[in-house]
């Protein structure tokens, strides 16, 4: 993907715009954030005292746009929908149930609910350091497929992006890791709670893809306890650039 390259071009050329960027069909977004140029994030915004003005409404514009202007999405990594009150990421193929909340402007707490989610989610995942580092390694593609009502079935690509969770907890994991790791470390690492469906798999990929940049491609071996968690996780780190295996039997460790 294009944007992994950003951090080789020049970290700074963040901008935020509201009116240089117009396209055929007299449709203006709400905010858009320029890096190097490149129109990668995409915010619509509505009016709180607008009765009529729901997180779904922004949804529908972004839907709009995708449909009238899909070339503004071409290089787009994430979209952002506030209502004013309630503030959502997500990417271009997401649903609306799969925007999520950015809770924490700093990793250590979540936001206070009397602080509004848009200014969370601005200090959060906008910031130029985490959002450069959001689109350079977390956001990964996977296929799915499904079959229409003539049966016959269609393989299209989704798009993923880490929620706040996931991002600060896989950080965290790093950052202990090579202490633990470097001359004099523990050798300690820790552990990562997840809850049922927090996206655990994912943050494996997401903290795998770090680890093999930041510790000179080290040998990763996963370990799971059930048969079909094992086959899960493969399927999804096969997506990955580097070569994968899937061992069966405890001795292949010990040669």
């Amino acid at each position: 993907m294009m944007a992994f390259l950003l951090d080789i071009i020049t970290f700074l050329q963040i901008s935020f715009s509201t009116n240089i960027f117009r396209i055929n069909y007299n449709k203006r977004p709400d905010l858009i954030i320029f890096v190097n140029g490149l129109p990668l994030v995409v915010i619509e915004l509505k009016n709180a005292t607008d009765e009529n003005a729901t997180i779904k409404s922004a949804f529908d514009q972004i839907r709009t746009y995708k449909a009238t202007i899909p070339s503004l999405f071409r290089y787009n990594s994430i979209c952002v929908i506030s209502d004013g009150l309630e503030a959502k990421a997500g990417t271009i193929s997401a649903d609306i149930s799969r925007f999520m909340t950015w809770k924490s402007s700093d990793g250590i707490a979540e936001s206070s609910k009397l602080v509004p989610q848009l200014e969370t989610l601005i200090l959060g995942m906008l910031n130029p350091c985490i959002l450069l580092d959001l689109i350079k390694n977390f956001i990964v593609f996977e296929k799915d497929k499904k079959q229409d009502e003539k049966g016959q079935t269609q393989v299209f690509t989704i798009k993923k992006l880490a929620a706040y969770h996931q991002y600060y907890a896989v950080n965290k994991a790093l950052e202990r890791t090579l202490q633990a790791s470097r001359k004099g470390g523990d050798k300690k690492g820790g552990v990562v709670w997840h809850t049922q469906g927090s996206g655990k798999s994912l943050s494996m990929v997401f903290y795998t893809g770090k680890a093999v940049l930041a510790l000179n491609n080290p040998t990763i071996v996963v370990i799971t306890d059930r048969n079909d968690l094992d086959d899960q996780l493969f399927d999804t780190f096969a997506a990955s650039k580097n070569q994968i295996y899937q061992c069966y039997q405890m001795n292949f460790w010990q040669r």
